[in-house]
This record gives structure tokens, C-alpha cells and sequence, in this order.
């Protein structure tokens, strides 16, 4: 008994002394460290980093060896009624004597915030789940093609409600090393899937929202993704819209598409670099709210070519108060169910410009045609025309506004102020001004008013 006594309070030391073990081997090394070259860092952190995780595995089997004697001390202290408390030859001071059942207490408090501060994947790698619980309160003082995040006008009256399904869920992980590269992988997910209010549920399926694997070298990233595209790299900030972005179908080339691709910086001095980036995508059929596809293949996919989009960027500065600036451009055949051929095509700018401590502008510029794919356009990537009884494909063109069955001019103004009592809770008011045109050249517009609660885990 009193062997196993003083094994259990070895192993608890152990446990305490992690910490200061930690803050030990992050402690700023001697004069040679701090002059050794970056090569040098990098062997250096990845030695550390396999000396981590054999300590890891160390450290589980300690964990599986305390739990197995915290069961026997549970039945040995059931069984014999052990004394308040145990001690050596050496009396102590009661103060300084914990008994039996505090010691298994606190073996028990040990083990608790290992398993707590746990999740395991089937690859044993780190694994951490994030999310962002949202409630939404919404006044649209028009009708809108969805109440709860609008993006164009309608004749009709008005709606107020507030929902939960833009709750987003999401994983991260970080997998083992190859070719020298860290590789990692994160998913989002959301509950606006679905409109069905069956069973009193909250009304809505789980939905990928994005997805996300890459390779990382230190200066090199491959990737494959379904996410939106690379030549938009700033997203406007919002809590009221989240599952379908701010400003989409109003300017906003936001939405998800299957891509791979690779990145390359080229570091021009301590605080600039020069980013390259290419990747293939599949971009999908403009659709509106709520519409279904009628075909297994998208236009694009019929073309049996997949699209191709570059950027060139430069930042400088910092990294959390950069200046970035890039340009950019987008190509992909299509065909169309009757065999037409089309291209689509843009040049696109980009600036990321912060304007002294508390404020920053973001801009997107585009040029091009056939962009629904990329939520450019009104919902639709070409329209058929009749000249003198032939029927001609035409696609649509981002600095016209030709006539089809669909919106011929959408524009959305927006203002919001989202406020972070802490880095977990945050609390935000939105006003949007819809105006939309239609081929009949009625226009509506409507006022849209969010109000937006959040916890961040």
C-alpha cells in the first residue's frame, strides 16, 4: 500500500511539473541559438516536434497505468476502511498530510482535464472542433427572395422573424509530415440545407459550407479545396448573413467550387513578399434560392475542360496590419444543353488597405462574362435571343444589362457594427438597402434590418 502510495504521488508530481517543463523548454536559448540560420531553426522545431510526440505517447501510457491504480485504490479504500491518513516513518503536520481520499481526488482531477482537453481522431493526429452558435433577428420592410438573408427585392409585403440555422459548425486538424510539409485539413458546416420544418425541428438539414486539405512548406502551399475563389481573397464581415455571404449577387465572387491548386511566396525582405497563386476549378450553375439543379453535370463539366483561375498579389508591412494588393484572372469553357459553346472569363483587382489602428478598406474589381458560376451576374450565366427567328446564345456580360428572364441590375448597400464584449461572445446590427430591376424594367426595393448574437467555441 504504502509503495503504491508513493508511486501515485511520483506521477502526480510529474503531472505538475508539465507546465513548468514547458515554459522551461520555450525559454529563450543561449547566444549560438539565437544566431543559428532559419535552416537551422527548422531542424531544430522539427526535432522538438518528434521529441513532443514520443512524450505524448509517454505521457498516454502513464495516463492508462494512473487510471488502472486509481481503480484499485478506489476498492482497496472501500474494502479495509483506510486510516484519514497515510504517512512515512516521519510523522507530518496534518496541514501537510493529504489523506487517502484527497490524493485519489486529485488523481481523479488529473485525469479528468487530460481526457477533457482531448479529442481524438481514428489518426491519433490533433484534432479541434470550432463553431459559432448564431441567433439572427431579421425586419425586411419588402419582400425578399429569402427572409432571413436577402439578396434582391420583390413586389409583395414585407417579413420579420429570427432563426438559428445559420449556426456553422467546423473541424480542424493537423496530420503527419510529408516531403517535409505540415499537412492540414478543416470543414465548415451549416443548417441551411433545407427550408422543411418537419418534426419541430429547427428547420434545417446540415450543409458544407467549405472545405479544406493542404501541404504546407515554408514558403509553398498545395491544396484542394471547395471554397470560394482565389481571385477574391477579402470577404465583407458579417453575423446577419453567413450562410449565404454579404453582397452576393450584388458584386461578391463568393460562392464554393471544387479547386486544386498551389501557392508560392517569394519573400522580398523582412516585411513584403510576392504571392503567386494558380489553381484549376469546377465551377458550378448559377441557381436561385431555392431551386434545385436538373442535371447531374454542370455546364462547365459538359465542356470536359476545367476552368483555370491566376493571382498575382504583393503585401507589405506586418503581418497583422498588412497592405496587399493583386491582380488577377478567371477562364472556363462551357456548353450548353443545345451544344453551344461559350467562355467565360474575368480580370479581377484586389486591395487590402488598412487605414491607421481601427480602420480598414477591402475592395474587389471585376471585368468579364458568364460569372453566375462565380456569383457575379443575376442567377444566370447566358440568355438565348431571337434574331429574325434564330435562336442565339449570348452570354452575359458584367457591364451590361441585357434582357433575359432574371435581374438586369442588382445593387446592395450595406452597414453593420459588430461588437466583442471578449473573444467568445459577440453582439451585431445590420442595415441593408436592396434595390433590384427586372427585364420589365420594374424596380423594387426593400430595407433589411439584422440584429445578431453569437458565441464562438
Amino acid at each position: 500500500m504504502m509503495r503504491d502510495t508513493l508511486k501515485l504521488q511520483s506521477m502526480i508530481l510529474v503531472l505538475a511539473l508539465l507546465p513548468s517543463m514547458s515554459q522551461a523548454q520555450s525559454a529563450p536559448g543561449n547566444a549560438s541559438q539565437i544566431q543559428e540560420t532559419p535552416e537551422q531553426k527548422i531542424t531544430r522545431l522539427s526535432t522538438t516536434i518528434t521529441q513532443v510526440q514520443s512524450q505524448v505517447e509517454e505521457y498516454q501510457k502513464q495516463l492508462q497505468e494512473m487510471q488502472r491504480q486509481l481503480a484499485e485504490l478506489k476498492q482497496q479504500l472501500a474494502a479495509s476502511g483506510a486510516p484519514a491518513s497515510v504517512t512515512g516513518t516521519q510523522p507530518s503536520p496534518p496541514a501537510a498530510t493529504p489523506t487517502l481520499e484527497e490524493r485519489v481526488d486529485a488523481l481523479e482531477s488529473a485525469v479528468a482535464t487530460h481526457d477533457s482537453l482531448k479529442v481524438e481522431s481514428e489518426s491519433k493526429y490533433p484534432v479541434s472542433v470550432t463553431g459559432l452558435v448564431l441567433f439572427n433577428a431579421f425586419v425586411n420592410t419588402r419582400r425578399v427572395d429569402v427572409p432571413a438573408t436577402p439578396t434582391y427585392a420583390l413586389r409583395g409585403g414585407g417579413t420579420t422573424g429570427f432563426t438559428m440555422r445559420q449556426t456553422v459548425l467546423g473541424i480542424d486538424a493537423r496530420g503527419p509530415h510529408l516531403l517535409g510539409a505540415t499537412s492540414r485539413a478543416q470543414i465548415r458546416t451549416d443548417f441551411f440545407g433545407s427550408t422543411t420544418n418537419s418534426e419541430y425541428s429547427a428547420g434545417g438539414l446540415i450543409r458544407l459550407r467549405t472545405a479544406r486539405a493542404s501541404l504546407d512548406w515554408e514558403n509553398t502551399q498545395a491544396f484542394f479545396s471547395y471554397d470560394r475563389t482565389i481571385l477574391v481573397p477579402d470577404a465583407p464581415t458579417s453575423l446577419a448573413s453567413v450562410a449565404v455571404p454579404p453582397l452576393s449577387w450584388s458584386g461578391n465572387l463568393w460562392t464554393w467550387n471544387p479547386q486544386v491548386g498551389v501557392s508560392q511566396s517569394i519573400p522580398l525582405s523582412t516585411t513584403s513578399k510576392l504571392t503567386l497563386q494558380t489553381a484549376f476549378i469546377d465551377v458550378g450553375d448559377p441557381l436561385l434560392p431555392s431551386a434545385t439543379s436538373g442535371s447531374a453535370s454542370t455546364l462547365a463539366e459538359r465542356s470536359r475542360w476545367p476552368g483555370v483561375q491566376f493571382r498575382a498579389g504583393s503585401s507589405f508591412g506586418p503581418a497583422d496590419n498588412e497592405t496587399r494588393f493583386g491582380l488577377g484572372g478567371y477562364f472556363s469553357p462551357h456548353r450548353a444543353p443545345d451544344g453551344s459553346r461559350f467562355d467565360a472569363w474575368a480580370a479581377t483587382a484586389d486591395l487590402h488597405l488598412p487605414l491607421g489602428k481601427y480602420l480598414l478598406l477591402t475592395s474587389n474589381a471585376y471585368r468579364g462574362q458568364a460569372l453566375g458560376g462565380l456569383g457575379g451576374g443575376g442567377y444566370a450565366d447566358f440568355i438565348y435571343r431571337d434574331y429574325e427567328r434564330n435562336t442565339v446564345l449570348q452570354p452575359i456580360d458584367s457591364s451590361t444589362a441585357p434582357i433575359y428572364s432574371g435581374l438586369t441590375r442588382n445593387s446592395t448597400l450595406m452597414l453593420n457594427t459588430i461588437y466583442s464584449p471578449n473573444a467568445y461572445l459577440q453582439f451585431s446590427l445590420e442595415y441593408k438597402r436592396l434595390q433590384s430591376t427586372f427585364p420589365s424594367r420594374d424596380r423594387y426595393a426593400s430595407d433589411a434590418i439584422g440584429l445578431s448574437g453569437a458565441y464562438r467555441f
